[in-house]
């Protein structure tokens, strides 16, 4: 296996640029905003767990796929805390939300 030629490896870097990936929790995130990923990240764990896809989960939630989409990849600035909190409620009900 060689490795790929450079020109090769801009094109793909190139396309990776327009691609919209997870975002990454920042070194310096504030307890909500740690909060708010560590939500996230039970959604995820919740659909790799239960076998389901993106859009089976948005159909449990009651929202539509690209909401879910922007869950699941942690780019939620466009829900509130409490909506967050009240969509993972559907699918346990019995969190216990803890603030340390």
């Amino acid at each position: 296996m060689s490795f790929p030629k450079k020109t090769e490896i801009d094109k793909m870097l190139k396309k990776l640029e327009k691609k919209k990936g997870t975002i990454a929790l920042s070194p310096d995130a504030s307890p909500l905003e740690k909060f708010r990923f560590g939500l996230c990240q039970k959604f995820l764990r919740y659909k790799l767990e239960n076998n389901l896809s993106q859009k089976d989960l948005s159909k449990i939630l009651e929202i539509d796929e690209s909401k879910m989409s922007k869950i699941l990849h942690h780019r939620i600035k466009e829900f509130s805390t409490d909506r967050l909190i009240n969509l993972y409620v559907k699918i346990d009900p019995n969190v216990e939300i803890n603030v340390a």
